[in-house]
């Protein structure tokens, strides 16, 4: 298998280019959604937030969730906080906007997983092909004594290029079910933001109107 890879480099460069693409964007994506993007300790970053919101410091809390710039659910947050003062269609508007474009960040290339995993059993499927378009070749002109040689070698360019593509496609196809799995979940947490970001701001109004309906009306100087 490998010195078969060795040996005919120049005709198996497409599958490993695939495979090199391949590799490349499921170690991107791990890091991005196992690493980079899940808030760790989300509970105590959401209670922070909740106790600057209550007590009505917006720009520390606004502050807060800038340090963690890298995280899609603290800027979500960030971006409906930076709107608490506006009407509730407008904060509505600006977290749909920012959960579109963690969204895409999110969901970016691992489409392309399933894309070469096809492309790459096509390609095995081609030198499959070729393979036994040589060995029929073989067997039509060749002499007797080269025949079995040339067949022989017909068939395994034939089998190798089937198990090289498979063996690029497999992995690309499970890396692509692991990741698709867990940007269903990076996208129901992104949801839940939405729901406790506009949680956090109605609670902020009413605490604020009730705040003013118990302090004392000012009395009119005589």
């Amino acid at each position: 298998m490998i010195k078969f890879l060795l040996e005919n480099v120049f005709h198996m460069l497409p599958i490993i280019a695939c495979a090199i693409l391949g590799a490349t964007i499921v170690l991107e994506r791990f890091n991005a959604l196992f690493v980079l993007y899940p808030m760790r300790g989300s509970h105590a970053f959401y209670e922070k937030i909740r106790n600057l919101v209550i007590a009505d410091r917006l720009s520390e809390a606004v502050a807060f969730c800038e340090r963690y710039r890298s995280k899609p659910a603290a800027q979500i947050m960030k971006e409906g906080l930076m709107r608490a003062h506006q009407p509730e269609e407008i904060v509505g508007n600006g977290l749909e906007i920012a959960v579109g474009e963690c969204m895409d960040r999110v969901k970016a290339r691992t489409n392309f997983l399933s894309m070469i995993a096809n492309v790459s059993t096509l390609l095995g499927l081609i030198g499959t092909i070729l393979g036994l378009v040589q060995s029929f070749e073989a067997v039509g002109s060749a002499n007797a004594q080269a025949r079995s040689a040339l067949l022989a070698q017909g068939i395994s360019v034939a089998m190798n290029h089937t198990l090289w593509g498979l063996t690029v496609a497999v992995p690309c196809m499970v890396a692509y079910s692991i990741l698709m799995n867990r940007t269903n979940r990076l996208k129901s947490e992104l949801e839940r933001t939405v729901v406790r970001t506009i949680d956090l701001i109605q609670q902020r109004h009413v605490i604020a109107a009730e705040t003013v309906q118990r302090s004392p009306p000012h009395r009119k100087s005589a």
